[in-house]
């Protein structure tokens, strides 16, 4: 073994150690029968994610009164959860009207409290999320949308290191360097964005964007990796009792801070509707339909592509925030989106692909393994057969000739 290769004995082809660890056996089988409907998926996904991701800080910039909140962030994270475990109990419901006959009951205490215990994972995405959507509320106080738009593609490079340690997910050099590119993209358009002199909770701007930008970058990439490894790890699990579970979890988290608000602030603040509009509710109807699409990209598609598709939507931002708040559209920006767009069609380019050996190699050893106890099979009996009519004692009557004599 070298570098986690084995080479086989028979074809003497190199194939990944079945030591190796595999996210789940039963997403391994589903990736090797990807066909034209699982493409025909992703480009739903990527355009839902496109329209809704492109329309959340507009919604969040729409839902500020004299460039502050009125209502409190944590109400919408936690009504944007209820609408999701809402959802997902519906989809269950449905989803079990349709089970064939003989098939275990999804709702039956011991298959949900089993699906429990297995996906208890989803607690710590959860945790994550609820973090991270505070975050988005508060930097819209320091950038405006389309800003906030290229400053998430950042997570990007977060996510794929964190795909590489925790998933084990391999990336070719040409990836990584379209990885760079996207980088030089958002350095492009983030030179001279900020006020000079502007002040925020008491910090310089500077101070106080690069902060809250560190911890808006590395908080969701975390709860990306961890919800795809949870979701993908128990792939045979009903995905809406995945996203029951994950809702459930994050429904909780927010209802505490909720609770702590409500300590800190007086009861008063405990009113989850006050300060809430029009545009809080279509922010909280976006927010969790959002939700709802990141889950089958986490589960059926890929993260890398999530984040992807999410660059997408800085056009639409852009273009968006300009005509509705007169947010000019600089050189730096439109240069900036075009290093973006190179760096996505580098990343997916069938040449910069790396061969999913991780994957598919067990599966490939296994085959390799069958195959070689078959021939060693066939040779064993074939010696045995011929060892048997070498040895073979002629009788009596096999003596007597053909012929009379």
């Amino acid at each position: 073994m070298k570098d986690g290769m084995i080479e086989c004995s028979v074809c003497h082809s190199k194939l990944v150690s079945p030591n190796t660890k595999a996210v789940s056996r039963a997403y391994d089988k589903y990736r090797s029968k990807i066909s034209s409907k699982q493409r025909a998926l992703n480009i739903l996904l990527v355009v839902g994610d496109c329209i809704l991701v492109g329309l959340q800080p507009i919604l969040v910039f729409m839902s500020k009164v004299d460039g502050s909140f009125k209502f409190s962030p944590v109400s919408v994270n936690f009504l944007t959860e209820a609408a999701k475990v809402l959802f997902a109990i519906v989809m269950l419901l449905l989803q079990t009207r349709h089970q064939k006959v003989g098939e275990k009951p999804l709702l039956s205490v011991s298959s949900f409290l089993q699906a429990a215990r297995n996906n208890v994972l989803l607690a710590v995405p959860a945790l994550l999320y609820a973090i991270n959507n505070y975050l988005k509320f508060t930097m819209q106080l320091y950038f405006n949308p389309a800003t906030v738009k290229m400053l998430s593609n950042l997570k990007v490079l977060v996510i794929a290191v964190l795909l590489k340690i925790i998933m084990r997910r391999r990336f070719s050099i040409i990836q990584w360097e379209a990885l760079a590119l996207l980088l030089i993209g958002i350095s492009i358009n983030q030179l001279r964005s900020l006020p000079e002199g502007t002040t925020a909770m008491g910090l310089p701007v500077a101070t106080g964007a690069y902060a809250y930008t560190l911890i808006f970058v590395t908080v969701p990439s975390l709860a990306s990796v961890f919800n795809e490894y949870a979701l993908k790890s128990q792939y045979d699990t009903s995905i809406y009792l995945q996203n029951l579970f994950l809702y459930g979890y994050g429904a909780i988290f927010n209802f505490l801070a909720i609770l702590g608000t409500a300590i800190v602030n007086g009861p008063s603040s405990f009113d989850i509707l006050q300060g809430h509009s029009k545009a809080t509710m279509l922010l909280i109807f976006n927010n969790a339909a959002q939700g709802i699409l990141s889950s089958f990209f986490f589960k059926y598609a890929d993260t890398i592509l999530k984040k992807y598709s999410s660059t997408v939507a800085t056009i639409f931002t852009g273009i968006a925030s300009a005509a509705l708040f007169g947010h000019t559209l600089t050189v730096n920006f439109l240069l900036g989106i075009s290093v973006v767009f190179i760096s996505m069609h580098q990343f997916f380019s069938p040449l910069s692909k790396v061969k999913d050996e991780q994957q598919n190699g067990v599966l490939e050893l296994k085959e390799v393994q069958d195959n070689q106890r078959s021939r060693d099979s066939s040779f064993v009996n074939m010696a045995a057969g011929a060892n048997e009519e070498a040895s073979h004692h002629v009788g009596s009557d096999e003596r007597q000739p053909l012929l009379p004599i």
